[in-house]
């Protein structure tokens, strides 16, 4: 499974770019809108999640983490494809994204090109929970990890936030252990 690639842009429009490797292979990343006006030098590091089907492989590049982390996100739910997801990521950044779905905005949603009112509904209800943790100085990657970490051991993501919210750990592993500790 591909999780990042890096390479020279080769070619570049609004949703998607190639990437040339160093080993000379050259692939056809999809990307957003919002990552396609945050890249504007030669070469680029992208996170990336990769889909494979039956009949297609594709690969999808953020520049932002949490964009990434988005995508992946709303890919799960059930009618949503990854053209509608990344027309989320088009629309939204991660932080409008997150205050759209806690604040259960149908019309933000609707907003999104494919995503009509029952489809808009059924998004914030299967994300009812969502939250998307960001900080400039990078603590935000470390408490997301930590987050999806405690979510996978069944703790409930309010009481998770609620234990996260004022840790002082550095590292995902430690704040993994001071948050057990609130937690039980």
């Amino acid at each position: 499974m591909i999780v990042a690639i890096e390479g020279e842009v080769v070619k570049k429009e609004p949703t998607f770019l190639h990437l040339k490797l160093t080993n000379g292979l050259t692939y056809l990343v999809h990307i957003s809108i919002n990552s396609s006006a945050q890249i504007s030098t030669a070469k680029i590091s992208l996170h990336a999640t990769q889909i494979i089907k039956e009949d297609s492989h594709a690969l999808y590049g953020f520049v932002d983490i949490l964009e990434k982390s988005m995508f992946d996100r709303v890919i799960k739910i059930n009618g949503v494809g990854p053209s509608t997801a990344l027309a989320i990521c088009s629309t939204f950044t991660p932080e409008a994204f997150s205050h759209a779905v806690m604040g259960q905005d149908v019309n933000a949603l609707k907003a999104v090109p494919g995503i009509g009112p029952k489809s808009a509904k059924r998004i914030l209800v299967e994300l009812g929970d969502f939250t998307l943790i960001s900080d400039d100085d990078g603590a935000g990657q470390v408490k997301q990890d930590a987050l999806l970490a405690l979510e996978s051991l069944g703790f409930k993501k309010e009481a998770i936030n609620k234990a996260l919210r004022d840790t002082e750990s550095t590292t995902t592993e430690a704040l993994i252990k001071e948050a057990l500790k609130k937690l039980t």
